[in-house]
């Protein structure tokens, strides 16, 4: 960081400390739930979720050959099979925004292209199976099949729009990449071997973070029960995997990109809850700057403003995976219109302030930036659709 950034950021914090009236019931309950987020986040989140994460991302980067990725992500890579396997990816990786992250940041600085890179950071945590199984329970069939839908298209829209704005980019940034790693090069472990032990860590990842149910839903409710139980059986196994299939320096090498990974993204996680946090509070809450009573009250009825405000309203909140389907009951039961909770639903679980600072520490600000308006956009305008197709089906 040069001296003129160091000095921006110490003058900032002068006049944050000198003018912000800590002393105003506002501020000091909105610090106060910043506070108190951090720790929500660091107590339900950090371990089970994004420790994991880091270690696959380390591994992705370490284990999976650069030529591999290239061949199926890369900006060459036969469209229907990258854009196919990134737009499910979340019907096996029950993951929230920030969680997904460190793997992108791996597949990306892979070699993938940024468009496959893009549909699965997209489609990670918003295509999540319980999630949309209990939002067409408990918001309506036809509100959690346009969710299904509607983010699998957005998730490839939106990779296809980053693919085509950034072609010629992202050719030169794999280019200049350095010399491809053979996917033939020489290792002590079968094909199988690896896609096992990859296997068995997004296992501990799903399990780990397993939520229970707001409501009975047979065979996930059922998994809730004993899922610690499945992480532990899981942790065992990849014990075992790791002290018969691998080399100390291998394992050195993983355990060394994993923590540069998580340098890179732990702080700004952080940063962007207690933002989050101080902005709008902890969700089901009022007591951020911004107060829930204002977001129920801009959402109702059908409008382009008003899908449009529901988009940003989710694009900002932080959503852990499920918390998303309680917050839009209340929602609703205030007056917000089926559409605009669709445009929350496409853009609430993908992006989040804490992601969009890791994002752009990716991508750089310019794709972040347009990555964001993107997912804005699409999310407006499906949820102002589906909005006038429910009010045309009810007359």
């Amino acid at each position: 960081m040069s001296n003129a950034k160091k000095l921006s950021l110490i003058i900032l914090a002068f006049l944050g400390a000198y003018f912000i009236p800590f002393g105003h019931p506002l501020v000091r309950g909105a610090v106060g739930e910043a506070l108190l987020m951090l720790q929500e986040y660091a107590r339900q989140h950090v371990l089970t979720c994004l420790v994991p994460a880091f270690f696959i991302a380390g591994a992705i980067a370490v284990f999976i050959s650069q030529a591999a990725v290239i061949k199926y992500f890369g900006a060459e890579a036969k469209k229907v099979l990258a854009y196919g396997v990134a737009s499910v990816s979340g019907t096996i990786l029950a993951v929230c925004s920030c969680t997904v992250l460190p793997m992108f940041a791996g597949i990306y600085n892979r070699g993938a292209g940024i468009g496959p890179a893009i549909t699965f950071l997209y489609s990670g945590p918003a295509i999540n199976v319980l999630a949309i199984i209990l939002t067409a329970r408990i918001l309506g069939f036809e509100l959690g099949l346009a969710r299904a839908v509607g983010a699998i298209v957005a998730s490839i829209f939106i990779g296809l729009a980053m693919a085509g704005i950034y072609r010629k980019e992202d050719r030169e940034r794999i280019k200049q990449a350095g010399p491809l790693i053979s996917s033939d090069e020489s290792t002590s472990r079968s094909l199988g071997k690896t896609v096992f032990y990859f296997f068995v860590m997004i296992m501990i990842l799903i399990t780990a973070t397993w939520g229970k149910p707001t409501e009975p839903v047979g065979f996930w409710n059922a998994v809730y029960g004993i899922h610690w139980w499945l992480t532990a059986g899981f942790l065992v196994l990849l014990g075992i995997i790791i002290l018969r299939w691998f080399k100390k320096p291998e394992l050195k090498t993983w355990v060394d990109e994993s923590w540069t990974l998580a340098l890179q993204i732990f702080p700004l996680l952080f940063l962007g809850v207690i933002f989050a946090g101080l902005l709008l509070g902890r969700p089901g809450t009022d007591a951020g700057i911004i107060p829930s009573s204002w977001i129920a009250y801009s959402v109702g009825g059908n409008s382009l403003l008003a899908n449009f405000l529901a988009s940003v309203a989710g694009a900002l909140m932080y959503f852990a995976t499920l918390t998303e389907i309680p917050i839009l009951q209340g929602l609703i039961g205030s007056g917000m219109g089926k559409g605009p909770a669709l445009a929350l639903l496409l853009s609430g679980p993908a992006v989040s302030l804490p992601s969009m600072l890791v994002i752009r520490s990716v991508i750089g600000t310019r794709k972040m930036l347009v990555y964001i308006s993107l997912v804005i956009v699409v999310a407006t305008l499906s949820g102002y659709i589906f909005g006038l197709i429910n009010l045309e089906t009810n007359r």
